[in-house]
């Protein structure tokens, strides 16, 4: 029992060391910051940053990180923040595809009876006889 207990921690490390996300830098753009410890460190291109590293993008700065077969750019102002939260991991989200066929005729459009607030005001003003007082 004890021999399995200690074979399922280390196949629980070694899948957990698997699943930890790091990003390769692919460019770099103005001044970008990484935490280390209690001091900012510049990032360089070829840094490979985990998803728990705290960045800071300056004004006009951007980030291109690489995951995989995932580039990610992070945009100026960035502070403070964890390169996962910035670069979306674990969402499962993938965005992409592209417009084949657009129908624009005017049997596919509609327009909708939409009344805007001043127009139910003069409506409510002329059933009521508000404005005539």
């Amino acid at each position: 029992m004890k021999r399995t207990m200690i074979l399922v921690a280390i196949a629980l490390a070694v899948a957990a060391a698997g699943w930890a996300q790091s990003y390769t830098v692919q460019s770099v753009t103005g001044r970008v910051q990484r935490e280390d410890g209690n001091r900012r460190m510049n990032v360089a291109v070829g840094d490979v940053l985990s998803a728990d590293t705290v960045i800071h993008t300056g004004i006009g700065a951007t980030l291109v990180l690489r995951e995989g077969d995932r580039t990610v750019t992070i945009p100026a102002s960035q502070n403070g923040k964890k390169v996962a939260d910035l670069a979306g991991a674990g969402s499962g989200i993938r965005i992409g595809g592209n417009v084949t066929q657009v129908n624009t005729d005017a049997a596919n459009r509609t327009t909708a009876q939409v009344s805007t607030a001043s127009a139910r005001a003069s409506d409510a003003a002329a059933d009521d006889d508000i404005a005539a007082e």
